[in-house]
């Protein structure tokens, strides 16, 4: 029997959040592109940092509103003339706000670590050690969907959704593009929609007695690449039929593989 130290789930959600006209804080190539184009479509999405912040719900003991703001990097391409395809990049910044319950808590539990970028954030290489009884919020998400995007001319009103101003961006987040972002003062914006699949969680720590037992050694022996010969290496890998065999959007029916994918071809 072993004593444990973990994170005990109290309450935990998922959702499928539509984010509409999200604003774009583009590059300074980025919005000179706009400001000359509106055929634009997005490329690819990619989140590349989240801040929650959590606060208890008054007069409801034990539940707690998590306020979660996703740093989305967004890259775009533009019709610059006949043939001249153009890419830039921006960032999208959105808001959801969940209530779950994460029981009460009487100890006071001190960490090193802190996260920056939210309400009244420590600044750069800023550490302290505070104490706190709150309970710990986790989110899990995949890059989000981008369904759709629009340029909106300044004189055009608008209804835009923006939870947070330039200066406000983390300084990690920033750190991402090559460019400096500017805001779109008097030039055109660039919306777009954005569809996350996601999963909060809210934990607290926790100690629990186990039965374990002791490690066992691994019987497999690493591999090391030969130098000499890189293709002796190719030659073993295992050939990935999996890439090739496209999932089925039938993947309920009997004429389906175990792993819910088809192939026209029979493999030996």
């Amino acid at each position: 029997m072993v004593c444990i130290d973990t994170y005990r789930v109290l309450d935990s959600c998922r959702d499928k959040d539509c984010f509409e006209d999200v604003k774009v804080y583009l590059t300074c190539n980025g919005q000179d592109i706009v400001n000359r184009t509106s055929v634009i479509r997005a490329k690819s999405s990619k989140v590349l940092w989240s801040y929650i912040d959590i606060d208890s719900v008054p007069f409801n003991r034990g539940f707690y509103q998590l306020s979660i703001r996703i740093y989305v990097k967004i890259v775009l391409e533009a019709c610059i003339g006949p043939g001249n395809l153009q890419e830039f990049e921006g960032v999208a910044v959105v808001e959801k706000k969940v209530i779950l319950f994460g029981s009460e808590g009487n100890v006071n539990v001190f960490k090193s670590e802190s996260q920056n970028g939210g309400f009244c954030s420590c600044g750069v290489g800023c550490k302290h050690s505070r104490s706190s009884n709150l309970p710990i919020a986790v989110l899990e998400t995949v890059d989000p969907i981008i369904l759709g995007t629009k340029v909106v001319e300044p004189r055009v009103p608008c209804c835009i959704s923006c939870c947070c101003a330039l200066d406000e961006i983390p300084d990690n987040v920033v750190a991402h593009f090559d460019h400096d972002l500017v805001d779109d003062n008097g030039n055109n914006t660039l919306l777009v929609s954005l569809g996350f699949f996601s999963v909060v969680r809210i934990e607290r720590p926790a100690q629990y007695l186990i039965n374990a037992v002791e490690y066992c050694v691994p019987e497999k022996e690493c591999v090391t690449p030969v130098e000499d010969d890189p293709c002796s290496l190719f030659r073993k890998m295992t050939f990935p039929i999996g890439e090739f065999c496209p999932p089925s959007v039938l993947s309920g029916s009997g004429n389906d593989t175990e792993n819910g994918r088809r192939c026209g071809c029979g493999s030996n």
